[in-house]
């Protein structure tokens, strides 16, 4: 690991640099390209957005990474909505990945959402990465989409223990999670041209996404 490590808000100064390492490693991995680096060019001037939570990852003065979090929302079946947060994306330049910076950044991030005041998060990501954060199927909180559908990559953690009381949930995302294809493809096409491909982990993202739990 580097010589110095500090996590810090993301600045102006930081944003070209956040979403070309956002594009550099989320590019082929879900799908050939990517939006992602999109999601977080539209995303900071959300109302959903937390700006508090927009954290950098710096080793030795150098950006490596990022976390973004946006307000989502859950409703009980009597109407009551409880203001939750979600995150995403979270991204570590590939060269760094899988040395602990990731771990370093999501957990400083936990302890700053307890700070202000938020006590769940909800997210869709592969189970592998993140129970070992904490994260456990949304069905064991009976958390659930529209419909009752569970879906195996939905993950919830309690930032405070039983903040969830058993009762059903329906997890609404933010409007800003859905992007226009056209208008990211745009924009990507704006940027330093990168090799759109199959790779493995596309198969496996799409078994994720489409799976639910009974």
């Amino acid at each position: 690991m580097g010589e110095s490590i500090r996590i810090r808000k993301e600045e102006e100064k930081d944003h070209e640099r956040v979403e070309k390492i956002t594009r550099q490693a989320f590019w082929n991995l879900y799908v050939p390209g990517c939006v992602e680096h999109y999601l977080v060019h539209v995303m900071r001037s959300h109302e959903d957005f937390v700006p508090e939570l927009d954290l950098v990852i710096e080793v030795d003065g150098q950006v490596i990474g990022n976390i973004m979090y946006t307000k989502a929302k859950l409703v009980d079946e009597s109407g009551q909505e409880k203001e939750i947060l979600t995150f995403g994306p979270v991204c570590i330049l590939p060269e760094y990945q899988r040395m602990g910076y990731g771990k370093m950044l999501i957990e400083d991030s936990f302890e700053r959402a307890v700070a202000l005041g938020y006590d769940v998060i909800v997210i869709f990501g592969n189970p592998g990465n993140y129970v070992g954060r904490g994260f456990k199927s949304a069905k064991k909180f009976n958390v659930c989409l529209e419909n009752d559908i569970f879906p195996s990559a939905m993950l919830v953690k309690e930032l405070k223990p039983d903040v969830l009381d058993g009762r059903k949930w329906v997890y609404y995302d933010s409007p800003v999670m859905k992007i226009d294809e056209k208008d990211a493809e745009r924009f990507d096409e704006s940027l330093e041209k990168m090799e759109k491909k199959f790779q493995p982990s596309q198969e496996e993202f799409f078994i994720h996404s489409h799976s639910t739990i009974q």
